[in-house]
């Protein structure tokens, strides 16, 4: 029988997420093992007078790719994605990999010529996107490998997945309107202000948000949702994290990061496991070692740590940053080839000051 939450996820990608209208073209990005999915979006965009056109990957088409190509295949633009990235009104990507750690062994040199020729179409996505001229969502389909990854069973990560996502409801984009206004009141009072000052266990961090703009992140380019976020002036980020959750890039789980900042520069990188990825990727370009984003996670029905980033970094109680590309839409200003989010969570003995004023403490803002 097929699963109604499907289609209401669906529903909410192509109404809330990507508004499609008539006339809009729709590439769908995914792996052939969501196709449950991809046949929902299909027929929900042809619905509203749109034109899907799926991308579809096999499960372990990277994995072959790294095993097979040569280096000027590595660096290969993909031309499909890249037209695509360039004149359509809208892209839907769906994570659905079978084996979520089928990269971890690969040669991060190699990684990082791949990423480095996908760097034009992710700056065409964050240039594009700024405007809304190219409505960019990603989200994710339930796969076992996915749920063995958030050491649950396939039933009980299908349930975390839609519940995460609320298609569950009755009506999930009535909820995500309500999540943007609820959002806005927390943009409205931090935004304006100079200095950010993090503290905690795991954090004794200063940045500023001079002149930034913070984004409400309520379902339109990720689903699921829930975080405030905005790119820190470059060169203003002084002092040290010590990431609480693991960092997972390309399928790679580092664990135990900590970096130092200096005037805005990671100066020192140590992690537990996975060191050489870690040091191999801020070598990826200059801006690699600068910071591109920092935001604060509200979804609290996200209770657990999933080992997916598109999850984890909404985790209420906790804030991430992201190393490298700036989104340009906020005022950041770093380009890097990379975007690699890492995680910390402030649910206790933990505080975020506002130029001297505390507004968030142990893990719930104040106001």
């Amino acid at each position: 029988m097929a699963d109604a939450r499907v289609e209401k996820l669906a529903q909410i990608l192509v109404d809330h997420s990507a508004e499609i209208k008539p006339g809009d073209r729709v590439a769908i990005e995914a792996t052939t093992a969501a196709q449950p999915l991809v046949r929902a979006l299909c027929a929900n965009i042809l619905d509203r007078g749109g034109y899907p056109y799926p991308l579809l990957a096999l499960p372990d088409q990277e994995e072959i790719m790294f095993a097979h190509a040569r280096d000027e295949q590595l660096e290969a633009i993909p031309p499909f994605h890249k037209l695509a990235y360039e004149q359509f009104e809208s892209r839907i990507r769906i994570h659905s990999a079978t084996n979520p750690r089928a990269l971890s062994s690969v040669d991060p040199a190699k990684q990082r010529r791949r990423q480095k020729a996908m760097a034009p179409i992710l700056e065409t996505q964050m240039r594009r996107g700024a405007n809304r001229s190219f409505k960019w969502v990603t989200t994710l389909f339930p796969t076992e490998g996915y749920a063995i990854e958030a050491e649950m069973g396939l039933s009980d990560f299908e349930d975390f997945v839609y519940h995460a996502c609320h298609a569950d409801q009755a009506d999930p984009v009535e909820y995500w309107n309500k999540v943007e206004s609820k959002q806005k009141k927390i943009i409205d009072r931090i935004e304006g202000h100079n200095q950010v000052v993090l503290r905690g266990p795991n954090v004794d961090l200063s940045l500023s948000i001079k002149g930034r703009k913070f984004l409400n992140a309520s379902g339109k380019s990720n689903m699921p949702d829930g975080e405030v976020f905005t790119g820190p002036v470059e060169d203003s980020l002084n002092g040290f994290v010590h990431y609480s959750y693991p960092a997972i890039y390309s399928g790679v789980l580092v664990e135990g990061v900590e970096l130092t900042f200096s005037n805005g520069k990671v100066t020192k990188a140590h992690a537990e496991k996975n060191q050489s990825f870690l040091m191999e990727m801020l070598e990826s370009d200059p801006g690699a070692r600068y910071v591109g984003e920092f935001a604060i996670g509200t979804n609290y029905e996200i209770d657990r740590f999933s080992h997916n980033i598109l999850f984890d970094e909404k985790l209420g109680g906790s804030f991430h940053m992201a190393l490298g590309a700036s989104y340009p839409e906020t005022g950041g200003k770093n380009k890097s080839i990379i975007h690699w989010d890492m995680i910390c969570g402030m649910q206790k003995d933990s505080e975020i000051l506002l130029d001297g004023e505390v507004i968030y403490k142990d893990g719930k803002f104040t106001f």
